[in-house]
This record gives structure tokens, sequence and C-alpha cells, in this order.
């Protein structure tokens, strides 16, 4: 074991183990920091990020002095200092049994210079569906599953939105605060709660950096966007350490697509404590965001409006002595404020959703390996003029901002439209957790069990199990296969929303999957890494917005009696400076290729699905990253991905529907970015789809053609 020592406290990076099946186990006292790193989204180094966070690129490599630190795949700095989001107990993850994809310094820089969702457009495994580009009403899904079949979470706190997974990309935190992504991929309720169906992604931010950071970038259609970071940090001659950071951002655009103009701004601050004995970690975030939300959900409609608030506060904390002890409380608060038709009261909706939550976990390491056990309550309610169960008049709540004013019998805003959350619905999700981990020579397996209980569903306690193996046969070659069991809640608009286009079901079940993967990753030499993975996902009473034939008018929430998901995702990259050197244009070069296919056993016939049965079957990204002088660079990007599914074809002039559908099909983009980085400052032009392509990927709403954005960073 290397004990490596830093003005960040104690940290250990293990390297060699003994034969002892406890070995990892014995030696886990503190912050343990380990990770994979994939590079299959690694297409630039960036302008933003790269100078916020000390990150060399590809220009950088031709400057380094012998003291620079220049990462490369094998690089400990990049390959071991991440954490698996795949146990509840802390697990490296280049010896964890399940595989997560960690995107972090570099692959932040490259694509988040418009937003978080830009970055994860680069891995094939994840898709990502955008109305109006910029980060904004987008919808993230995992291996063929839906938007609301995944977990998001802030450094391991969940961020759901009960009412709505539509709502769940709405990261309450800027850019600048992110230190990496996790990505997960695959069931892991028995990990990481009931909406983790078909994986999950972790945000990790930063806890060890300081300073200031300024960001300014502007560009196509009247885009400005505004960022600043500032961080402290204290460490005592007894080494207890203080810190804290605060976060602002603001952006605004006339829209690349009609009806698409938004404005909104974010912050987010954290802090913490440590010592000997205890961490302890505090989060609030904030996001503010109106827009025109175009086709949002039906292109009957060309002009709907939506504006969302989102509230987040978090405090952790963990015991370092013989058994962790780690409680958390959180709460989220989303309101959400719709118009069908903007600056009208037609169809229009106010919601307000609270997740409470309050959990505690524990983890102890003994002969045998590590066992881990933890409890969670989750409160769920909403208040809303659309959502839930009739409230008595003395019960309704009045909407912040409105004033209430009775006309004719009736009460509503003075000036028009409602005043009043009348509706009300909650649930109570109690969840305990046993995970046990034994580490041996070349083998780790982890078996873990999740029980659950739901209100709405029945008192009973529901069993999740799920079991994990890695084999590691060689050094540079690990495999990877597991079985899991998982569940996904109805969201409140499932069950009850009910407007001219849309109508839900109280009677909706659960969603349950068995979740089968094999995988491998094989590093046959410095610089070149290729990995794999096949699942099979086996669901029952999976959820979807259905259309049975082309006259109906509106989308009804089903269950499919049995929906089965598969495929495979491959990956392969090398690194030129660890092939060839830092004196020669090459820095990266990565193909990631996913594929996946549908079986559905159900004899009801359909016209048109919103959501399920519109998964992307074939997703190809080429990335290149090289120097073109000094630290100029370029980053190149290619996509090439096919839809399934159709949407339906509405007439353009008097938005009335066709009767016909027509198929997304395949389409490709190619975006590039040139950037200039010096120590404290860079300057970047981001180019977007060159070719100026229109396509659809998602509704009736046509893609955007050529963006651009041109800005620059300054930290000190």
């Amino acid at each position: 074991m290397y004990q490596k020592n830093s003005s960040k406290g104690t940290e250990f990076t293990f390297r060699h183990f003994n034969r002892k099946g406890y070995a990892l186990f014995a030696a886990l006292g503190r912050e343990v920091k380990v990770g994979v790193l994939t590079v299959a989204t690694l297409s630039t180094a960036a302008p933003c990020l790269a100078a916020a966070n000390g990150v060399s690129t590809a220009a950088d490599v031709h400057h380094a002095s012998h003291n620079d630190s220049i990462a490369t795949l094998d690089d400990d700095q990049l390959l071991r200092e991440a954490v698996s989001a795949a146990s509840r107990a802390p697990m490296a993850a280049d010896l964890a049994a399940r595989q997560v994809t960690t995107l972090g310094h570099a692959q932040l820089a490259a694509a988040g210079v418009t937003s978080i969702n830009d970055v994860l457009k680069l891995s094939a495994g994840i898709d990502v569906r955008e109305r109006g580009g910029f980060g904004l009403q987008t919808d993230i899904g995992i291996n063929g599953g839906t938007f609301d079949q995944i977990t998001i979470l802030v450094n391991g706190v969940p961020i759901n939105n009960p009412q709505t997974g539509h709502n769940a990309a709405d990261f309450p935190l800027n850019l600048s605060d992110i230190e990496r992504i996790e990505v997960l991929e695959g069931a892991a309720s028995r990990v990481l709660g009931t909406q983790a169906f078909s994986g999950a992604i972790n945000i990790v931010t930063h806890t060890a950096d300081r300073g200031i950071l300024l960001r300014a970038a502007m560009g196509s259609w009247g885009t400005v966007q505004t960022e600043a970071r500032g961080a402290w940090q204290h460490t005592t001659t007894d080494g207890r350490r203080f810190r804290s950071s605060l976060s602002g951002s603001f952006q605004r655009s006339d829209g690349a697509v009609d009806n698409g103009d938004f404005r909104g701004g974010k912050a987010f601050w954290q802090g913490g404590y440590e010592d000997a004995s205890v961490r302890v970690d505090a989060q609030a975030g904030m996001t503010l965001n109106d827009f025109g939300a175009n086709t949002f959900y039906s292109a009957a409609y060309p002009n709907q409006w939506e504006a969302l608030h989102r509230y987040t506060f978090a405090l952790k904390g963990e015991s370092k002595g013989r058994i962790h002890f780690a409680p958390q409380l959180s709460w989220t608060r989303s309101a959400d404020h719709f118009q069908l038709i903007r600056n009208t009261h037609t169809a229009e909706n106010f919601h307000r959703s609270d997740v409470f939550t309050l959990g505690l976990n524990a983890w102890t390491q003994w002969a045998l390996g590590r066992t881990a056990v933890g409890a969670e309550l989750r409160e769920e309610g909403v208040h809303s003029t659309n959502l839930g169960h009739a409230l008595t008049q003395d019960e309704w709540v009045v909407i912040p901002g409105k004033h209430p004013v009775e006309r004719g019998g009736k009460w509503e805003d003075r000036d028009g439209g409602a005043a009043y959350y009348t509706k009300q619905v909650r649930r109570t999700n109690l969840s305990y957790f046993l995970e046990h981990n034994i580490v041996l020579n070349r083998w780790t397996l982890s078996l873990g069990l999740l029980a659950q209980r739901n209100t709405p569903i029945d008192a009973d306690f529901h069993l999740y199990p799920g079991i994990d193996v890695a084999f590691r046969p060689a050094d540079r070659l690990r495999l990877f296969a597991s079985w899991n069991q998982a569940l996904r809640l109805p969201t409140f608009t499932d069950r009850f929303y009910n407007t001219p286009t849309h109508e839900g079901s109280n009677q909706l079940r659960p969603e349950e999957v068995d979740a089968f993967r094999l995988g491998f990753q094989w590093t046959p030499t410095s610089g070149l890494r290729l990995r794999a993975n096949g699942f099979f996902h086996r669901g029952k009473n999976m959820i979807d917005w259905v259309k049975t034939a082309a006259t109906d008018t509106k989308y009804k929430a089903v269950n499919w009696l049995r929906l089965d998901n598969y495929g495979a995702h491959l990956t392969a990259d090398l690194d030129g400076t660890a092939l060839f050197g830092p004196h020669q244009p090459l820095r990266l070069l990565s193909i990631d290729y996913a594929w996946s296919a549908q079986h559905r056993s159900d004899t009801r016939p359909i016209f048109k699905s919103a959501y399920a049965l519109e998964y992307l079957r074939h997703k190809l990204i080429l990335t290149l990253d090289h120097t073109i002088w000094q630290r100029l660079g370029a980053s190149w990007s290619f996509r090439l991905q096919e839809r399934n599914g159709t949407y339906e074809v509405f007439d353009r002039t008097t938005h009335k529907r066709t009767g016909t559908t027509a198929p997304y099909g395949t389409h490709g983009r190619l975006d590039v970015k040139v950037h200039w980085t010096a120590t404290r400052y860079s300057l970047f032009v981001d180019l977007h789809n060159l070719t100026g392509h229109r396509f659809y990927d998602i509704g009736n709403v046509e893609q955007p053609g050529r963006l651009f954005l041109v800005g620059g960073t300054l930290r000190f």
C-alpha cells in the first residue's frame, strides 16, 4: 500500500494487495479515492473547466516541465481518484463488482461548455433528448430506459422529482462546481433506492479547490451565459479541516427553435468540516428557469410555456470508528407553472412537490469482508391544481405570488387563473438495505437486498435482491457479471395528470425488472483501453403513454404486460500521449458504440408510444482531441444515431394532426471546439452541428441548426 500525503489531508491510493481476502477492508479507515476512467466521452480539453480545475489540455502537453502532471490512461490521479457509486460501502472502483463509468475533468471540460447534458450526450449508453438545446427541457435515459427510470444524485443525495422525470435533469448546481460524473448502468435499487431502475447518474462536486473563477460566453440566438464561483478551505494545525464554496450563474437566449426562448439562473453552496473522528457535509442548491416549451406535451399547441423553480438542501455526517455511521437528511422542493397556451390561463397548471428523506447507513469490515446495513424513510407529496385528490376548501393552499379574490362564488387570482392549490397527494416509502462485499485475490463478490414498502401499493414489504461478481484473471483484465431486481414507482403525473392532451391512471402498478449484465474491461497496453458489456432487462408492468388509434385525442398512461430491453455497449480508447509521447499532436481518439432492442409481449394495439418504445437502436460516437499549435487545440465529436419509433405529423400551418406518423430515422451531427488554454485564463469557440443538419429527435420539435458560443474563463 502506498500512502499519499497532501494538504487535503490523509488519503490512500491502493496499488498492490496481499492475498488476504480482507486486505482491502483492513486498510480502509479514511477517504479512499479510486475510480474508472472512460475516455469514450473525452473529446476536448476544455476552456472553462480545464482552467477552473487546473487540468492539462492537449496544448499543455507541449509546455509541461518535469514537475507537470500530464494525465494519461494510466495516471493514478485519473484511474484511482474516484469513488464508486456501485455499493453502499466504500469500494475501490478497480475492485468493485460493477462497472462504473467516471466522466472526469477532461470530459467535463470537453462537452461542458454549454451544459452538463452535453457531457452525457457523448456516452453511447445514455440517451439525451432535448427540445430546445442549452440543457433545458431535457429527458435522460440509460440502456433503452425512459427518463423516469433513472436516479440522479448530487454527492450521493437523490434529487429525483416524484411529480415527473421531465424535470429531473434540471440540475441545481453549476458547471464549475463539478469534480466528476459517475454513471452506473443497469438496475441498482438495492444500492440507491427504488428509482434506480435502469441506472443512476451521480454528480460529485469539488471539495479541495480554492480561489475564484469567472466565466462568460455569448453566441447564437442572443445567447448569453455568465458564471462565477469562489471556494475557500482551511486546515488547522491539529488537522481539522473547514471548507466552503459558493457559485452562481445566469443564462438567457432567444431560443434555437420556435418558442424556445429561455432565461434563468442557478446557485449552489456547499460546506464541510472534518477531523480525525467525524466528517460533516452540507449543500444547498437553487435553480430558477422559465422557457418557451414549444410542443412540450402536444404539437397541437406550439406556444406552450413553463417555469421551474427548484430548491435542495442536504446534511450528511460520517463517523470514522470501527463501525462507520453515516446519517443523511435532505429536502427538495420543485415548483412548476405550466401554460398550454402562453400568457393565457388555458389548461394552466401549478404544482409544488416536496421530498423529505431521512437515512442512516452503517458499515464495518471484519474477517469475511465488509457488511453494510441501512434504512431510509422518504416522504413525497405534491400540492397541485391538477394532480392528486381534491382538498376541502379550508385545506386549500395559496399559490405563492397569487392574490385570491372571490368572483361569482369562485376563488381565483385577482388577475385571473388559479389562486390556490386545490389538490394534494402524498406517499411514504420505507426501505431497508443489506449488503455484503467480499474481495479475494482475483474475485469480488457483492450480495445485497432491498426490502421496500410504499403506502399507495400495500402494507407489505417487497424484496428486491441482487448479486454482482467481478473476476480479474490478469492485472489488465476484468470480467463482470450481475443480476439485480428493481422497481420504479409511478410518478404523480403518471397517476393523476389530466389535460386536453393527456390522461393519467391511478390504477398503474409499479414497474419491476430482472436485470442481467455481462462485461469486461481490458487494457492491453498503456494508452489503449477496451470495454464492452451486454445487458438483458426483463421488464414487467412497464409504464408508457400511448395512443391506440390515429383518432385518439389523448395519450393515456398504461402498463405494458411485458417489455424487455437488451443490447450491447462497446468502447475503444486510445491515449496518444501515453502511446506516442507528449511531443506529437494526437491527444485522444475514441470510438463508442451502443446497440439496443426491445421485445413487447402485449397484444394491445398501438398507434403511437410517447416514451417507452422510442429508444435509441444505434448510437455511434467518434471523438478526436489534438493540438494545433502550442496552447491552441481542437476537439471533434461526431454522433450518429438511429431512434426507434415514430412521431405524429402535424400540419405546420394549422397545427392540426394529419393522422399519420413518420420515423425518426438516422441522423448525424458534427461538433468542434477550438480552445486556447493558459495558466490563469482560457478562450474558446464552440461550434455545434457544423453541417447544419435539421432532424427530429423528440415529438415534432425540429432540432436546431448551427450553433456557436464564444467565451473565456478567468481564475485567480
